[in-house]
């Protein structure tokens, strides 16, 4: 997972037969999706989608494959170069759309929402040259139980309260980019959880979410030397636990990497 990251890891990974009850709060995935990617572009020029192109290309390897080691992976550069030829369609959604144009700000300087369509058998065969397997078995939903801790103040981010609509937004965000489902508890169901001062959030809170194949345990603390979030990670998945950690980061870095390190287990391309 980069620089300064540490990788613990206990117990295999076993892919089995995964049952879902259905309940909670559930950011979905759909499998069409997986062949997806989108990234932000300024205007519809030409050398912006190309860009974008390369950006979601990787991102789509890594969530087809669930191999997040493919990140910034050196390979990957003369196949972003020619991303273009990868791509079934694309699509722009304005950010602005409904707002008036101010100053000297024209269309071409309007943020724009890239959303890009990849060949199946194409991303495929690239996936089989860097020696990844597409990830095709039915993806476990999974539990998130995250504790952000800043000096004093400590809350978990949670599905319906607005202390963490930051950090759920960016949780989310990285569950769909990584082609994951999440289920996150709601404000009523962790109310007289305590926190305190230990490494990662109770497994008891994980009891409030019947409808999880596997729990996400987190706690993202702010390092003022550092200007940055330390992250500290732990999957419970069939039986094993598996553990990294890496510090100095934005938490919607955080969020990508954690979520990245479960699709790479559970995709069975091994630890963070």
């Amino acid at each position: 997972m980069g620089p300064g990251a540490v990788s613990l890891r206990s117990g295999t990974w076993c892919l089995g037969l995964w049952l879902i009850v259905g309940l909670g709060t559930v950011v979905k995935a759909a499998t069409g999706g997986l062949y997806q990617a989108q990234t932000v572009v300024t205007g519809q020029g030409e050398d912006n989608r190309q860009a974008g192109f390369a950006i979601c290309l990787e991102d789509v390897l890594i969530k087809a494959s669930g191999a997040f080691q493919l990140s910034g992976d050196a390979r990957l550069m003369p196949l972003k170069a020619r991303a273009g030829a990868f791509v079934t369609g694309f699509d722009y959604h304005d950010q602005m759309s409904g707002k008036p144009k101010h100053d000297e700000q024209g269309t071409r300087d309007r943020p724009y929402d890239l959303t890009v369509s990849f060949d199946h058998a194409k991303i495929d065969d690239l996936l089989a040259t860097l020696n990844v397997k597409p990830w095709s078995a039915r993806r476990p939903s999974i539990a998130a139980i995250v504790a952000i801790t800043s000096g004093s103040r400590s809350f978990l981010v949670v599905s319906d309260d607005r202390q963490s609509d930051l950090q759920r937004d960016a949780l989310r965000a990285a569950a769909v980019k990584r082609g994951l489902d999440v289920l996150l508890p709601s404000a009523s169901q962790i109310a007289n959880v305590d926190l305190g001062s230990a490494e990662l959030p109770p497994a008891t809170v994980a009891v409030s979410l019947p409808g999880a194949e596997a729990t996400l345990f987190g706690r993202l603390t702010w390092d003022d030397s550092e200007l940055g979030w330390v992250a500290q990670w732990r999957l419970d998945a069939a039986g094993a636990q598996h553990r990294w950690r890496f510090r100095g980061v934005t938490f919607d870095e955080a969020f990508r990497r954690g979520l990245g390190g479960v699709a790479q287990i559970l995709s069975g391309n091994g630890a963070p």
